[in-house]
Parts: C-alpha cells; structure tokens; sequence
C-alpha cells in the first residue's frame, strides 16, 4: 500500500507551483490548519471536486463486549466523516487495482 506524505505533497507543490520548499511547506502547514480549525469548530469543509468534510455528533448507545457478551455503554462523542465527490468516486473506481489487494 502506498501513502502520501505531507513531504510528498510539499514537492508537490514545490515543483507544481513553483514556490520555495520552504514556502510549499509554509502553504500546505497553513492549509491543513485551516481545515483543522474548521473541523474543530464544528464546520463543514467541502473542497470542490474532492469531497466534504464533516463533523457528526454520535449518541449514547449500548455496545457489547464480544467475548463475554457484557453490554457496555458507548459514550457520546464526534466522529469525522469525510464523503467523496462524485468525481472523485468516479476518478478512484475508474482505476483497477493491484493484483492482491
């Protein structure tokens, strides 16, 4: 599986736009912040042809501990949900995957 790196995407960025390296990391630190802040207020981020991401409040519900079937409360708590554009969904199933995966 590869990944990409917050050191990729500076080069990226470097050789795309033609910043400084020092500039592209600059701008990517100051965009991934920014995203985060919203997200920690609570706000939505829907990046135009890529996707959306949110904040969703769950409930309190009662789990079960699989090995000794105990029911167990599950506190409340906000998860992070990210939904692909469309054009996204498309670009991704239009690749094949690797053999073995």
């Amino acid at each position: 599986m590869n990944t990409l790196t917050r050191a990729q995407l500076t080069e990226a960025i470097y050789a795309t736009v033609g910043l400084s390296r020092n500039e592209s990391a600059d701008l990517l630190e100051s965009m991934l912040g920014r995203i985060s802040d919203a997200l920690t207020e609570g706000k939505s981020v829907k990046i135009s042809g890529f996707g959306t991401f949110s904040v969703r409040q769950k409930g309190r519900r009662i789990g079960r501990n699989p090995k000794t079937g105990v029911e167990v409360p599950i506190l409340p708590r906000r998860v992070l949900v990210f939904r692909p554009s469309q054009m996204l969904r498309e670009a991704v199933n239009a690749t094949t995957a690797p053999a073995g995966h």
